[in-house]
């Protein structure tokens, strides 16, 4: 197609979704206040001032800055603790530290949403060989498979809770799966559900990519232990780095004592003067994650018009920040991705090319041309390159980047001659 006309075509379809969503879109940033008022209620009450901005070098004990920020995320998670940490490399080494702090040798661990996210698998043992995952050191693991709309199949969990189980992992986001999200409402159906038949048994979270996306948090609602990165929701995309755990107390000080040591626990670690950054981010985080979500209404709405499946429906009810795109076949998907990239403010003359990626067992192809790096928050788009080849897009600081970087995916694929323009006019 010629490239002004594939220009005209991408940006007129873009905008013409973005008009019919505008309801949705004023909807989701009414209920930004809400949000920003359980953040404001959290810094006042812990009397947050510029004083805990400075860290305490070395070991870092009696840090104030330090344990006023977990005071404040437990209260924006409604957990009884929180250890917030730039020591947490990650997401996935945050819930590893959970896991391993929780768990010990004869535990019986259940995943009850499935497979969990690829870099989980080493960590369990369902991949790899000499790493010391859980695996190697005695915590037995089994998993249920969802039904086929995606839900936790409760037949089969009511059976599976017929013997003793220590930790279920319930995980929020759909990860790289074709499932919906999990609602938090959902959530503590699950926790009641597993509480009524073994009230010893820990429901931990997932939470990645769920932060703020509604009004509660699954520690409201009887989840007894969550974990998440710093550098996707909570971090208001200026987190330098980091994760956090949050729940029972008891539970958070067993997971800092895998982050740390024994005996030091949550009482260790510098926060290396990046307070104001870690408080700021959070007062920024309702305004990020709303912006966040109406772009991924953008992107559903725009390829659902393009004939493309999308996983939710622009105006679901969302769980997560993140929205999937099944495309069907890899080169659709390597020319959005590319053209993500070059809408990016860092990197945007990089090329995107599928490669092998620590703690995933396919090749990635990534965009994301972030200030913050791997801060998926600030907008980008990956997948992994196997059938049936769905994209997966989460984040946006703003509304209008995605509408940018959008209408340049649309413009490649007209280019390419992978849309049929007779019938989306």
């Amino acid at each position: 197609m010629d490239p002004s006309e594939a220009k005209a075509f991408a940006q007129r379809h873009v905008l013409a979704v973005r008009d019919r969503l505008e309801p949705l879109a004023r909807q989701r940033t009414a209920e930004v206040t809400l949000r920003l008022q359980k953040v404001l209620d959290a810094l006042a009450a812990e009397r947050v001032g510029t004083q805990h901005f400075a860290s305490v070098s070395g070991y870092g004990h009696g840090d104030q800055g330090r344990e006023v920020i977990d005071r404040v995320f437990a209260r924006v998670l409604g957990a009884e603790a929180a250890a917030v940490r730039l020591q947490f490399v990650s997401g996935t080494h945050a819930i590893a530290a959970a896991l391993f702090g929780v768990l010990r040798p004869g535990d019986q661990m259940l995943s009850i949403t499935g497979r969990p996210y690829d870099t989980l698998e080493e960590v369990i043992g369902l991949r790899g060989e000499g790493q010391g995952s859980l695996k190697e050191f005695g915590v037995a693991y089994d998993e249920l498979l969802l039904t086929a709309d995606g839900a936790v199949d409760l037949q089969a969990l009511d059976q599976a809770l017929e013997q003793p189980r220590r930790l279920i992992l319930i995980q929020r986001s759909c990860g790289y799966s074709w499932r919906p999200s999990l609602t938090v409402d959902a959530i503590g159906q699950l926790c009641a559900r597993i509480h009524a038949r073994q009230p010893d048994c820990v429901c931990f979270v997932d939470n990645c990519y769920g932060e703020l996306v509604e009004p509660q948090e699954p520690c409201d609602v009887g989840a007894d232990l969550v974990a998440g990165s710093l550098i996707k929701n909570l971090g208001g995309t200026i987190a330098p780095a980091g994760g956090y755990v949050a729940g029972r107390a008891d539970l958070v000080e067993q997971a800092c004592c895998r982050l740390t040591a024994p005996g030091i626990g949550s009482e260790g670690g510098t926060g290396f003067d990046l307070h104001r950054l870690l408080l700021q981010g959070l007062f920024l985080a309702p305004q990020m994650v709303t912006e966040a979500l109406i772009g991924a209404d953008l992107v559903a709405g725009v390829f659902a018009d393009l004939g493309y499946a999308v996983q939710p429906a622009a105006g679901a009810q969302r769980g997560d920040l993140i929205q999937a795109v099944q495309l069907g076949s890899p080169e659709p998907l390597k020319l959005i991705c590319r053209a993500f990239q070059a809408c990016s403010p860092v990197g945007s003359y990089l090329d995107p090319v599928p490669a092998a990626m620590p703690g995933y067992a396919s090749d990635l192809v990534m965009a994301g041309g972030t200030f913050i790096d791997g801060s998926t928050s600030e907008f980008s788009a990956d997948a992994p390159l196997r059938e049936p080849f769905n994209l997966y897009v989460q984040g946006g600081t703003h509304r209008a980047h995605v509408e940018l970087a959008l209408m340049r995916a649309l413009e490649a694929l007209a280019e390419a001659g992978h849309l049929d323009l007779a019938q989306t006019e």
